[in-house]
């Protein structure tokens, strides 16, 4: 019940980045908070069969940078590769 709390912070995390990084446009509103849970999500399970409790700051630490390192690399790696592919789909159709 507890990673509960990391899908939660780990999709607040997402969401923050996708109103905060540009080209909000080319994706989904969905796909940073998702993002971002799933690398908090993944994060969280890792540390507590590593033994972390959740008194443990590290876990907490963690929790917070994983989905934001996650999202801050995914999200504008994503965006540029819809922007080029759109690029290219107008050059094709001549539009």
């Amino acid at each position: 019940m507890q990673i509960l709390l990391g899908l939660l912070l780990g999709a607040v995390v997402g969401l923050a980045a996708h109103f905060a990084l540009p080209h909000r446009s080319t994706r989904g509103v969905a796909l940073a908070p998702l993002a971002g849970a799933a690398a908090s999500a993944v994060a969280w399970t890792v540390l507590t069969w590593a033994g972390l409790g959740i008194d443990s700051p590290v876990l907490w630490i963690v929790a917070v940078v994983a989905p934001a390192a996650t999202v801050l690399v995914l999200i504008p790696l994503l965006s540029r590769r819809r922007i080029a592919s759109d690029a290219s789909e107008r050059a094709l159709l001549g539009v």
